[in-house]
């Protein structure tokens, strides 16, 4: 029993690994963005997108097994990261239509912060029940 948590919770920190280095490579890649672009929305919706592709083609190389079979699922982490990009732009767009004065790089670091935590509650969610 304490084999199959500790596994799970490896997995957890896999996922959670993947998803705060992608984090940081969107941050780089939208400050960059940023300065080249026209528009906050349109710069953020070409680099989630351009994240999202290199983090679902890093998932199929990253090993979420516990006990020799998936905890969540391929498809499952799948879902769980596009929603999670979906309301990462939306809470994004949200952001900066309600707070014009709000930095872009800001909003984009607190829209990420909280889908983050979206995406870490859903794959717990999914991973650690019986």
């Amino acid at each position: 029993m304490a084999d199959a948590s500790l596994n799970r919770s490896g997995s957890l920190l896999r996922f959670a690994a993947l998803s705060l280095l992608g984090l940081a490579a969107e941050t780089l890649l939208f400050h960059l963005l940023l300065k080249v672009m026209q528009g906050p929305l349109l710069t953020r919706a070409v680099s989630l997108v351009a994240i999202l592709g290199i983090m679902l083609a890093m998932l199929r190389r990253i090993d979420f097994t516990t006990g020799g079979r998936l905890s969540v699922g391929r498809a499952g982490i799948v879902a769980i990261v596009l929603i999670a990009a979906i309301l990462n732009y939306g809470l994004y767009a949200t952001l900066i239509m309600v707070l014009p004065s709000l930095q872009p790089l800001a909003a984009m670091v607190f829209a990420s912060a909280s889908t983050l935590c979206f995406a870490i509650f859903g794959y717990i969610r999914f991973a650690f029940r019986e």
